[in-house]
């Protein structure tokens, strides 16, 4: 992870599925939880999911709020 890896994770969106169109930190921690287990995309959206998936699942979503914010 680098820190600008942060507010991507604010402006990309979900390119597809249920939950598509909506940016990728406000995907719910199920639907992280999912793709960590079946496994993540390739590419950048897949390194965003597993960023989001960490943040989410170890509680530190705060550190989003301050971005959220601006």
């Amino acid at each position: 992870m680098s820190p600008e890896d942060l507010p991507l994770l604010l402006s990309r969106v979900m390119p597809f599925g249920k939950y598509q169109g909506r940016p990728i930190a406000d995907l719910p921690g199920n639907y992280l939880n999912w793709f960590a287990r079946e496994g993540f995309p390739e590419g950048e959206i897949g390194r965003l999911l597993a960023l989001m998936h960490e943040i989410d699942h170890n509680g530190l979503s705060s550190l989003l709020e301050p971005l959220r914010r601006r």
